[in-house]
């Protein structure tokens, strides 16, 4: 009898999870399923291999970031706007498939290296095409300051729980500079 597509998601979720929470290295074969609540040959049977296990969750950030891109692109105020006010930790499948990801090119996996990079790129040429290319790079780099900033300061639960009440305030800073770089 095939396996419901939901234990497929469910093994992926453990995966991204024990990535953000534990790292790279603990992330095991044997550890997702446990998170996952399968066997192990229940996760095999959905991706069997760890590299299957990057590859699944590296589409999931590819296909949740051309989500992102589309909305930067529709925002009534911008792209900018949307960049910096968007760039606080939310819990959002976004932000969890990005800092998971991340785990992976800090272990320099190139692939996951690739992606970012090009996503990345995608932002940055929306971002070019609301406020040119030199204040993009800038708007691009508040951005990117206020995320890892918050997940620096009291990881992505902090960030999540109130601690965002102050980065509130710097969001409202950085879009008055931004509001001053375009003029």
């Amino acid at each position: 009898m095939p396996r419901k597509p939901v234990a497929r998601d469910a093994v992926l979720d453990a995966y991204e999870a024990l990535l953000i929470e534990v790292g790279e290295r603990a992330a095991t074969l044997d550890a997702v399923a446990k998170r996952a609540g399968v066997s192990k040959g229940g996760l095999l049977y959905h991706f069997p291999s760890k590299e299957s296990l990057i590859s699944a969750l590296l589409e999931r950030l590819d296909q949740l970031a051309q989500e992102d891109i589309e909305q930067m692109k529709a925002a009534p105020d911008g792209s900018a706007v949307y960049f910096i006010r968007s760039s606080l930790w939310a819990g959002t499948p976004m932000d969890r498939a990005f800092v998971a990801a991340t785990r992976l090119a800090e272990v320099a996996h190139e692939e996951t290296r690739r992606r970012f990079a090009g996503i990345q790129q995608q932002w940055l040429d929306v971002l070019a095409e609301d406020v040119g290319p030199e204040v993009a790079k800038a708007v691009s780099y508040m951005g990117d300051g206020l995320y890892f900033n918050a997940m620096f300061e009291g990881g992505q639960e902090g960030g999540q729980e109130g601690g965002n009440a102050g980065r509130e305030a710097d969001v409202e800073i950085l879009l008055r500079v931004l509001d001053r770089l375009r003029k």
